[in-house]
């Protein structure tokens, strides 16, 4: 589900609250790019601009966005500026990670934290580290007992209290709308009439609302990982509003799709230490899983569904995912295996910010269960990751709900694999339907995003972005490599 890394909302620092700064000017300025900060990555420039606090109200309170660009390599036949946010919604972008060697010469990549991170103006929940220790308890997990069920939604209240308490007026303004139209506000500094974007994951969902915000200002957006725009906020039909989002947005059934992908391959190849000739993978899989379930050891249950739902949001981890869980198939040695996909997770403002969900927290309890059902444990890990909005004590009151079909004269670009256990791939079929404009090109894999793991998925990227060009309707692109290849 858009890799909800909703985790870097959450502050872990000393001080209370945000300080905002006065107004002065709500109209954008040119960029004064400098260096950048000790220890950022070789070959950025950086830069700030203020932006309103709230777009309803422009000569009020500034805050600050931050910005990072990496200059295009033939500044003499420079074709302008590619906009990138890299998912989450959390995840600061600064330092953006998509390039391919042909649109790193002709444009200047730029990326940007979004409000509430990173070096922009940031939220922050906690004034202590006591305050921090009920996050630290359910960070990346959830309960699969009364008794752990309890304790879980005590421990969430609490950390969504601390932000009601700390966090200030910024946390009342962190909607994707508003993150939409810091965006615009930043393609006019550059310079540029129109928008060419670059998102992956939730940075699908900022660019599907700030297309439908602003379609005449769309220049090339390629949407990679793609969220339902509609599941992701409100829902498809009226009773929606008592399913959590999170559980709204159908990840765990890709999820169970790349792990029966991820078997099948490990039964086929003798490179995969998971494999026993003869034995059902899927059987050993859920017999570990019941042993877990039933006597929790060095190893529990909620961790072994963790690590091989974030070890399937790529298929180069495979090699690293069967180690793993051959490992936790000897008690003993299941805390030794380093696991270099492993995550971390949380909860978040703007998720809760953008998103209808039940007013009931029994909900998640009760979808955890249903969704369980079709998909062990990667059901109840989707569920509970959306559980801080029973209790978030803010809203946003620009929050985008549609419409979401507004053309745009440029077709917009999807790209998403056919098992993706974030962003499922029927997801991505219905907001091919739901956009105004919209193509979706396919990747035969499972894992989460298209791009960097097929030439083909590049070259179509490559030529959209600088071109306009779009594949054929209906592509299908191979991954460039097997699961348990070297890469």
């Amino acid at each position: 589900m858009t890799r909800i890394r909703i985790a870097a909302v959450f502050t872990l620092t000393a001080l209370a609250a945000v300080t905002l700064a006065p107004a002065v000017s709500a109209a954008p300025k040119d960029l004064d790019w400098g260096s950048c900060p000790s220890g950022s990555p070789p070959g950025y420039d950086c830069a700030e601009i203020e932006v309103p606090l709230s777009y309803q109200d422009p000569g009020g309170p500034l805050i600050t966005i931050a910005l990072g660009r990496l200059p295009a390599t033939d500044q003499k036949h420079k074709r302008g500026t590619l906009f990138t946010n890299p998912g989450g919604p959390g995840n600061p972008g600064r330092f953006s990670k998509f390039q391919t060697p042909s649109l790193h010469r002709q444009f200047d990549i730029v990326g940007f934290d979004p409000r509430g991170v990173g070096a922009s103006t940031p939220v922050r929940c906690f004034t202590s580290d006591a305050e921090t220790e009920p996050l630290k308890r359910v960070f990346g997990t959830f309960p699969i007992t009364t008794e752990q069920e309890t304790r879980h939604f005590a421990d969430v209240r609490e950390v969504a209290a601390s932000c009601g308490r700390n966090a200030g007026p910024l946390l009342n303004h962190l909607s994707t709308a508003n993150v939409a139209r810091d965006l615009d506000r930043l393609r006019e500094a550059v310079g540029e009439p129109r928008l060419r974007y670059y998102g992956l994951s939730y940075g699908t969902y900022l660019g599907e609302v700030y297309a439908n915000l602003f379609p005449h200002r769309v220049g090339a957006l390629a949407l990679d990982a793609v969220d339902d725009p509609i599941a992701w906020s409100t829902g498809h039909r009226p009773e929606d509003a008592n399913v959590p989002f999170s559980t709204r947005l159908g990840g765990f059934r890709d999820a169970e799709r790349a792990l029966q992908a991820f078997l099948d391959a490990c039964a086929a190849d003798t490179r995969c230490a998971f494999r026993e000739p003869g034995t059902d993978l899927r059987a050993k899989y859920d017999a570990l899983l019941d042993r877990l379930q039933a006597t929790p050891g060095a190893i529990t249950y909620q961790e072994v569904i963790r690590r091989t739902h974030n070890a399937l949001t790529d298929e180069a981890n495979s090699p690293a995912l069967a180690e793993f869980l051959q490992s936790a198939t000897k008690p003993a040695a299941a805390k030794a295996i380093a696991t270099p996909f492993d995550s971390a997770l949380g909860g978040g403002g703007t998720v809760c910010a953008d998103t209808t969900n039940p007013r009931d927290p029994a909900a998640w309890p009760r979808a955890a269960r249903a969704s369980d059902r079709e998909s062990r444990g990667f059901g109840s890990y989707d569920a509970y990751l959306s559980l801080p909005c029973a209790f978030w004590p803010a809203s946003d009151p620009a929050r985008y709900t549609g419409p979401w079909n507004r053309p745009t004269a440029p077709i917009l670009l999807l790209a998403n694999g056919k098992g993706d256990p974030e962003t499922p791939y029927a997801g991505a079929k219905r907001t091919e339907r739901i956009l105004g404009h919209a193509r979706l090109l396919t990747l035969d894999a499972w894992g989460h995003g298209a791009a960097n793991r097929s030439a083909c998925v590049d070259a179509a990227l490559d030529a959209y972005l600088a071109q306009g060009r779009l594949p054929a309707r209906g592509t299908v692109c191979a991954p460039d490599h097997a699961p348990f290849d070297a890469r």
